[in-house]
């Protein structure tokens, strides 16, 4: 455990709580968090969660844009609805992409766990991507993820990253109970 995965962590678990939150700030706060976990990861030799956090970075700022587009006149951030083609498309071209990915960290680099690795990188960019088009089913798949990335970090000897992702586990189940009660609510026109 180091000083700069200390404050990695700290971030991270902030974005992720102001997320819940639906709140704007999240996304810098993200953006920043993700550049310094991508330093952490490739001091341990995790080259998929490392380029994963250079994605995260610039989702970051996609997210941004994305959520100033969907803010309702009481500044609160509209949730949005998953239609079924776009969920199954999405698990379907994450698994794909994972597979491709655990090939090549396998063939290219001395990562430890290259499908795991690559698979998860692939999750995390859908479910980034579904979190800045504000589409509640975001939170289910992170807490799969997370649950997955806490096995992978403990057994990396990442564990302050580890105990990070058990806390995103609870983070996660509390951003989807949050944004489906806020799914239900009114829907007020978007500025």
């Amino acid at each position: 455990m180091t000083g700069l995965e200390t404050i990695s962590a700290a971030l991270s678990a902030l974005g992720v709580w102001l997320t819940g939150r639906r709140a704007m700030a999240c996304w810098p706060v993200m953006c920043l968090a993700s550049i310094l976990y991508g330093v952490v990861f490739w001091q341990a030799h995790l080259y998929a969660d490392m380029a994963l956090q250079g994605v995260f970075a610039v989702l970051s700022l996609y997210g941004w844009w994305r959520w100033l587009r969907g803010v309702q006149t009481d500044g609160a951030v509209h949730v949005v609805p998953l239609k079924n083609m776009l969920f199954w498309s999405g698990l379907f071209v994450a698994a794909l992409g994972g597979l491709v990915g655990g090939y090549a960290l396998q063939t290219l680099t001395d990562d430890p766990m290259p499908l795991l690795d690559a698979l998860l990188s692939a999750y995390s960019i859908l479910a980034q991507v579904w979190m800045a088009r504000r589409y509640s089913a975001c939170w289910w798949l992170w807490g799969v993820i997370d649950a997955a990335y806490t096995v992978m970090f403990t057994m990396r000897g990442l564990y302050l990253t580890a105990l990070l992702y058990a806390v995103f586990v609870v983070l996660a189940v509390a951003g989807w109970r949050a944004w489906r009660h806020a799914a239900v609510k009114p829907v007020r026109k978007n500025v």
